[in-house]
């Protein structure tokens, strides 16, 4: 497949996971991939993941929510690449905390990486694609906690949620110069780590009061994985979604679309 050929696209947050995989399946398209994170090991570890495969990619390693980082990011893809084409804000870290229990400075911390970290990623990779002339894709990395409310989940729930209209705002202001900016929401997401599947699991629990069933609640029959989120954001970078802007695409089973009380049966 080639939608992407010839395209560089930055990601942040590049881990193994979600924005890992989604590096990989912009790689896979034809695009040439900045994988970007916190710590250097976990960036080069996708990069070279793509490299092995057979794609090109470089990491950069950072705070998302400095601008200088997300500056010299884009001045490194276009000085190896000479352009800019796809920005994915994935970037997020997880702290579950509640209204009552989260500490102030670590609020502002989570919201700060989500929301600071989009805009400045943002400016950044529209003032390359402006500078370059050909227009160019955002999608920022939502949740389905962006569109419920997630007890226990305070600071996630907000910043994702802001996220929402930043995207919304973005792709106003970015519109005349052919910048696409969209939201694309996934959900609880099958882990291929059993440790990790197990905690997700154990989530479901009588004692604790922000449980959480996200295996028995699921309308379709399993969690999405990594893998099912691709073909989406593909399709958001390309010029498949060429008329698309300010707008969202969910991956989520059916999860936002549930009526709450009802409960789902094999």
């Amino acid at each position: 497949m080639n939608r992407l050929e010839g395209r560089t696209a930055i990601v942040t947050g590049a881990s193994a996971n979600i924005g890992g995989v989604l590096a990989h399946g912009l790689a896979a398209e034809g695009a040439r991939v900045v994988c970007t994170d916190l710590v250097q090991t976990v960036a080069e570890a996708t990069a070279a993941s793509i490299i092995a495969a057979g794609g090109e990619a470089f990491a950069v390693a950072g705070d998302v929510t400095d601008s200088a980082h997300a500056e010299d990011v884009v001045r490194q893809a276009t000085e190896r690449w000479g352009r800019v084409d796809i920005l994915v804000n994935n970037a997020m870290m997880f702290n579950n905390k509640g209204v009552m229990t989260m500490p102030v400075d670590e609020f502002r911390r989570q919201v700060d990486i989500c929301l600071t970290g989009a805009l400045v990623f943002t400016r950044a990779a529209a003032g390359a694609m402006i500078e370059g002339g050909r227009g160019g894709s955002i999608v920022n990395v939502l949740s389905t906690a962006a569109w419920q409310g997630q007890a226990g989940n305070i600071g996630y729930s907000t910043a994702k949620s802001g996220l929402i209209n930043f995207t919304r705002s973005a792709a106003m202001e970015l519109a005349t110069h052919d910048i696409r900016v969209n939201g694309f929401t996934p959900t609880a997401t099958q882990p291929e780590d059993p440790a990790m599947e197990a905690m997700l699991r154990g989530a479901k629990s009588p004692d604790n009061q922000y449980s959480n069933d996200f295996y028995g609640q699921m309308p379709m029959n399993r969690l999405p994985t990594p893998g099912d989120y691709v073909p989406s954001v593909v399709f958001l970078a390309s010029d498949d979604s060429a008329m698309i802007t300010g707008t969202n695409i969910t991956v989520d089973g059916g999860a936002t679309a549930k009526y709450w009380p009802w409960v789902p049966h094999p």
